[in-house]
């Protein structure tokens, strides 16, 4: 990790320039897309932890688990979409 130039403050990574995963669309696909994986997997183990009506931070969490649950053809269609994508267009 190092920096370019002294007026500059972004860091770079081996002459790349370090991003968030969120600074571009497709990164946060992937970031929601595991969200929502996780939350419907870890819910039935721990389901009073993440409930949908729980208010901020925890219950979009919930929310994730809701949508993975009645969407899940259609959320794993889109990660394997999003696998393929990023393994070959990238």
């Amino acid at each position: 990790l190092k920096y370019r130039n002294s007026n500059s403050p972004r860091c770079t990574w081996e002459g790349r320039e370090a991003m968030s995963a969120l600074f571009d669309f497709q990164g946060l696909l992937v970031v929601v897309l595991l969200s929502i994986c996780t939350c419907s997997y870890l819910r039935p183990r721990f389901g009073n932890f993440l409930q949908p009506k729980a208010p901020g931070f925890l219950g979009m969490f919930g929310r994730f688990a809701v949508i993975g649950d009645r969407l899940s053809p259609f959320v794993s269609c889109a990660c394997m979409i999003m696998a393929i994508s990023t393994l070959f267009v990238r």
